[in-house]
């Protein structure tokens, strides 16, 4: 049993790592401290004052755990990965871990290559970035490879040269082709310098460049060349005014601002490389309420720049945060040189972050309003559709429906909507088993059977193994079941959930004459529903769904059934080598038109077995695709 006013007694009065659990073993609040005795102390301290998400925290509080480390700097590496590992409800949290695309020009070759990266190694390369917008990163990759000339092979060179002819890209003149040896390193080299000179922003020589290349082509009655060089040049251009200069200094540095309200809070951070800013991007950050917003900045720091492999030379912050020496001291440990985090009061560069504030706060606002629709679009239409049929609320909703076409190859559909959205991960299909033909209604039935037999199977294993909560896409049942049909597929699913002792609400839908739905059918009455409602187009939506799944599966077994027609049949062909066969051959044609020698070059593919796909095509010439 953990006595909590014993294992105060215990603390040191040393730097460390503390860990709070509720009374299941969750983490759910991680913090660090340069004393832990005075710091965990604190909490439990009825004098001290506490805002009323501490106290909520504190009152769940069942054990706590510590680790002692020999510095308060390590204490803070520790903290932001335990943080990170464990994502405890009370810790302010950075919502989403997102990578950024980078330019590595591979320098550490003697025919250097551009490509984008997520990664920074220390591998001899020169990266560029980090960049917001990944597509945008493509388009300067594709238009330096055309403008150089650069390879975009994965060949070992100067080893492969020669071993091989040159690719496309060579004879749509966008390499040189080193490959083959048509351009020494020394030469190559030239170029790869002309993409790192526009990579660093010095545009108007390669423009004029181009511009004098296509007026020579133009005098020499090349236009064609002339047209490839005046594309260029629009390219460049358009690259060019997309790199907005915002200081003369040159450095590197972000620009983080912050806008908040009681509920929720947005970081921008501007990415300012080599003087120019090349990009901007925003952030959530969870569980803010009542946090100061210097500790908000502070713990988005922590959490974002722990996950970059970039670090600029300054960092420039709204306010003042209380751990600035510190944060400054672990991220000049992690970049190798000096990193400043300054809070600019006057000039250019106080306007740089109050401009970053402005676009924080635009966020915040537009997200408010798209978020306030879109609630309305999903959980407001949810509740919209149990306020009509009278149950109190609806969070999961699961709908079903059949596939076939002249009862061949009878399938059902299982979609899934939680909280007005759909759930992908939870969809099902269904190969029926035991019905002959079309009859929708067994069909129905066994697809029900199945599953919430299985529901229920799952969720004897799961209480076996005594778990609170399981999230299986079978263990959790559905608020309500929507059936495509009306009183006919509403009471199948009754009677199956009656066979099983399950009991959830039922709700069919009531067509028209034009096979529109007009209104629901619950607890055997017809139920009219508002056309322009968010909740009749949330059932539209899941109907729509559902239909869409069940035949996206049909149709995938009736293709997979007319590859089965021929080469199932034939003696020792399984699954493994019908797709062997297609994967080499594409088509039955070339299957049935190859020789045994031909069949032979398949991997697997055996003499004696080569020898009876040749009988077996050959024996009977009237076999089609």
């Amino acid at each position: 049993m953990f006595d909590i006013e014993e294992e105060l007694k215990k603390l040191p009065d040393e730097p460390g790592v503390y860990l709070m659990h509720d009374k299941d073993d969750a983490i759910i609040y991680v913090g660090k401290a340069i004393n832990l005795n005075r710091r965990v102390h604190s909490y439990f301290r009825t004098s001290t004052k506490k805002t009323v998400k501490i106290q909520k925290m504190v009152s769940q509080i069942h054990h706590f755990e510590y680790i002692v480390t020999d510095s308060e700097l390590e204490a803070l590496v520790l903290e932001n990965n335990l943080i990170k590992e464990h994502r405890p409800k009370y810790n302010t949290m950075l919502k989403d871990d997102k990578t950024y695309p980078y330019i590595k020009v591979t320098l550490g070759e003697p025919y250097p290559r551009l490509f984008m990266s997520r990664t920074m190694k220390k591998d001899h390369s020169k990266y560029y970035g980090p960049y917001t917008a990944a597509a945008k990163v493509k388009d300067t990759i594709d238009l330096l490879n055309k403008l150089f000339c650069l390879r975009t092979c994965r060949r070992v060179l100067p080893r492969d040269i020669g071993k091989d002819r040159p690719c496309l890209n060579y004879h749509m003149k966008q390499c040189s082709a080193p490959c083959m040896g048509r351009i020494d390193e020394e030469e190559y080299r030239k170029q790869v310098e002309g993409a790192l000179e526009f990579l660093n922003g010095h545009y108007a020589p390669i423009i004029k460049s181009l511009e004098e290349k296509m007026n020579r082509a133009s005098e020499d009655l090349d236009f064609e060349e002339a047209i490839r060089y005046r594309e260029l040049i629009a390219s460049v251009k358009s690259v060019a005014q997309k790199q907005k200069i915002t200081e003369s200094s040159g450095e590197d540095k972000d620009i983080i601002a912050m806008a908040a309200d009681d509920a929720d809070a947005v970081i921008q951070v501007f990415f300012v490389r080599n003087g120019k800013l090349i990009g901007r991007e925003h952030f959530y950050m969870t569980h803010v309420a009542e946090t100061p917003r210097e500790e908000i900045i502070e713990n988005f720091i922590k959490q974002f720049y722990a996950g970059t492999p970039f670090l600029p030379k300054t960092i420039m912050l709204q306010e003042e945060i209380g751990d600035r020496e510190l944060i400054g001291q672990w991220l000049s440990g992690r970049k190798g040189s000096k990193v400043y985090l300054t809070v600019p009061k006057i000039g250019s560069k106080e306007k740089l972050v109050t401009l970053a504030a402005k676009n924080a706060e635009m966020v915040l606002s537009r997200d408010k309003e798209r978020i306030r629709r879109e609630e309305g679009r999903t959980i407001g239409a949810a509740k919209e559709i149990a306020a009509a049929i009278g149950i109190e609320k609806i969070d999961r909703i699961e709908a079903f429906d059949i596939s076939n076409i002249s009862g061949f190859q009878n399938v059902g559909s299982m979609v899934v909507f939680e909280k007005g959205k759909s759930h992908r991960s939870d969809y099902r299909k269904f190969r029926i088993k035991s019905v002959e033909g079309p009859d929708d209604y067994a069909c129905m039935r066994e697809v029900l059977t199945r599953r919430f037999l299985h529901g229920l199977e799952e969720q004897k294993q799961f209480q076996d193994k005594q778990m609170d909560e399981a999230f299986g896409s079978f263990t959790k049942f559905p608020d309500l079941l929507l059936m495509d049909g009306g009183k006919g597929q509403v009471n199948i699913a009754r009677e199956v959930l009656s066979s099983l002792h399950i009991d959830i609400p039922v709700c069919g839908m009531v067509k028209d004459d034009h096979h529109r739905t007009r209104g629901l059918y619950f607890d055997n009455q017809e139920i009219p529903i508002d056309r322009m409602s968010e909740g009749f187009k949330l059932i539209t939506r899941i109907q729509d769904e559902a239909h869409r799944f069940a035949i996206e599966y049909h149709r995938s077994l009736r293709r997979n059934e007319g590859v089965h027609s021929v080469l199932d049949d034939i003696k020792g062909v399984g699954p493994a080598k019908r797709k062997a066969l297609m994967r080499h051959f594409r088509s039955i044609t070339e299957i049935k038109e190859a020789e045994v020698e031909k069949l032979l070059e398949v991997p697997g593919i055996t003499r004696s077995l080569a020898e009876e796909i040749y009988a077996f095509f050959h024996a009977d010439t009237s076999l089609q695709d």
